[in-house]
């Protein structure tokens, strides 16, 4: 048996044993599914040796590039020395990274509790609120994604990733600032951002008028990117606090420079959250999830909690090195150029397909594509075809993107932190070459 023909049977193997031994919910990408192997820096190789240019950094979670040994290194030292004693003990490591988050973190926010994942940080965040304000009722935004849990999908709007019909009462569901696809039929500035004045009505009608809170995402994630316009989180947030709730800013997947130029998305907007979770890039893909609350908020919950895997010692060196090279090499700032270099590239593709791309929107290292029948005759049917038929033929020219959408046309393009400029232009001229292929029409 050759290496090649070795590597393939491997290969084949373990698309197999995935099929028979993992749940069918846990889906891959592509019609043939990579079965990677290695990684360095921008760089995957799957078992049979092909490279691939990452510009989707593991659902944006590979901050400062796969296996950086700024991040590795220091993550091996304290494997070594401690792995594991729960969050009973303080450790160095897991202190060190609650006084570096509170550093780091906008506004007053400053007490941390650890979880190993965006899901447990949500929750998290949820009951803080509601212990807090002695309220119950929560406001999430539709097109939002909060995770797994029974109480993260009742918080997520998005059927698709909805398991089951029976969902935790007591959170409603306000519009999201979609404005592509605006849910009120309006315009933009013309509309005076009704999506955010509408959580006022929202509120007296549909809850007892007092609410624990208000949890959203600075730029929708797995809902595609949804930027919301500059005034949405100031009328949104006020009109929350006026009812006795808190602001809850999910950073999971816009937090640590990823939006470019601050180190959380929301600081875009200018507003300062009550309460704020985080995971994916702040330990470079070590588990990891974080709740910061204000002092006052933190204190009010005074029941007994632990974490089991929340904060352990490797995981918080590996976040904390991370954190390290973020800041040190100001990766903040790359992802504001190289984030608009690739929206130069982004919008330039969409001139030369006008009829499939309808909607650029992201903000940094955070933008999307939303493919649709055709853009030119006034026709956004969400286009999930084009976009499952762009996948192929980018991972046939080394390429490898992210999707998301309610109805699964967009495409995500966000690569690691330290992407050059070599890098946005690769990418680009693939996503070029494979737009030419299932847009002929525009040659």
């Amino acid at each position: 048996m050759t290496e090649q023909t070795r590597q393939e049977s491997q290969a084949a193997a373990t698309r197999s044993k995935h099929g028979e031994f993992l749940l069918p919910a846990v889906a891959n990408y592509y019609d043939k599914p990579i079965v990677l192997d290695s990684g360095e820096g921008m760089t995957l190789r799957d078992v049979d040796g092909r490279e691939y240019l990452d510009f989707f950094g593991g659902i944006l979670t590979v901050s400062v590039g796969h296996c950086n040994p700024r991040v590795t290194e220091p993550l091996k030292l304290q494997i070594e020395r401690l792995g594991h004693v729960s969050s009973l003990y303080p450790t160095v490591p897991t202190v060190e990274l609650a006084e570096r988050l509170a550093r780091l973190s906008p506004g007053r926010l400053q007490k941390s509790f650890f979880s190993a994942s965006g899901t447990e940080a949500d929750e998290t965040a949820v009951v803080l609120a509601q212990v807090f304000t002695g309220a119950q009722e929560l406001i999430a935004l539709r097109h939002g994604y909060s995770g797994r849990s029974l109480l993260a999908q009742s918080l997520t709007a998005h059927a698709p990733w909805r398991a089951v019909p029976t969902q935790i009462a007591g959170i409603k569901h306000a519009v999201s600032p979609y404005c592509y696809r605006c849910p009120l039929g309006a315009t933009y500035p013309e509309c005076e951002v009704r999506c955010a004045t509408d959580l006022r009505e929202l509120i007296q009608t549909t809850t007892t008028g007092s609410v624990a809170g208000f949890l959203a995402e600075p730029i929708q994630g797995v809902g595609g990117f949804i930027t919301p316009p500059p005034e949405y989180f100031q009328i949104a947030v006020d009109i929350v606090r006026e009812h006795g709730g808190v602001f809850i800013c999910d950073e999971v997947q816009t937090g640590f420079g990823r939006t470019g130029s601050r180190m959380f998305g929301i600081e875009h907007w200018g507003v300062e959250p009550d309460i704020m979770t985080m995971a994916k890039g702040v330990a470079n893909g070590m588990p990891l999830g974080v709740t910061i609350a204000t002092p006052e908020i933190a204190d009010a919950f005074q029941s007994m909690t632990i974490s089991t895997y929340g904060g352990n010692p490797p995981s918080c060196a590996a976040a904390l090195a991370t954190l390290d090279v973020i800041e040190g090499d100001d990766l903040a700032a790359n992802a504001e150029v190289q984030g608009a270099r690739l929206r130069e590239g982004l919008e330039d593709l969409q001139r030369r397909h006008p009829r499939k791309i309808g909607d650029v929107r992201g903000k940094g290292l955070m933008q999307a594509l939303e493919l649709v029948a055709d853009e030119t005759a006034g026709d956004r049917t969400p286009d999930a075809a084009a976009t499952a038929r762009l996948f192929e033929e980018t991972k046939e020219r080394g390429l490898l993107i992210g999707k998301g959408g309610l109805f699964g046309n967009v495409t995500r393009i966000s690569p690691p932190l330290v992407a050059s400029a070599a890098d946005v232009d690769e990418a680009l001229r693939v996503l070029g070459e494979a737009f030419d292929v299932i847009d002929p029409q525009a040659q």
